[in-house]
């Protein structure tokens, strides 16, 4: 077993190895995979063996460069995938509170409280004020 150990390491010396990315890519083959079982499509079929083996491709690629940039840009997009739903859900929580506004100059979400009638919201960002019932 440990001979094994060895010789797999030497292979994968220089290699990119599994990152977020891959493992992504993975899941969505099981997915397709699974979903192939119960529907017996095809499309679903092909789909799962691409996916894993692009990821097989990105695991054993010397181009590691290349593997980490895409890795990168997939993480950015996941984290603002993330915080923009994060945003939306406390958004939602506050909505009995407060009233949330745009300001007509910078486009910056304002937050200010419900019930007070018409008042005059000055924007923290570029400081226009601008007149909204609240």
């Amino acid at each position: 077993m440990n001979g094994f150990r060895q010789r797999m390491t030497r292979f994968m010396y220089g290699r990119y190895g599994n990152d977020q990315l891959s493992k992504m890519y993975l899941g969505l083959a099981l997915v397709c995979l699974i979903v192939n079982l119960f529907t017996r499509l095809t499309v679903f079929y092909a789909a799962g063996l691409l996916l894993l083996i692009y990821s097989m491709y990105r695991s054993f690629s010397k181009d590691i460069a290349k593997m980490s940039s895409q890795n990168q840009k997939y993480l950015n997009w996941r984290y603002q995938t993330i915080a923009k739903y994060n945003n939306r859900k406390k958004h939602w929580a506050q909505r009995k509170e407060y009233r949330f506004y745009k300001c007509p100059g910078c486009k910056q979400k304002v937050r200010v409280p419900r019930g007070r009638g018409k008042i005059a919201i000055t924007c923290p960002k570029c400081h226009v004020e601008f007149i909204k019932k609240s």
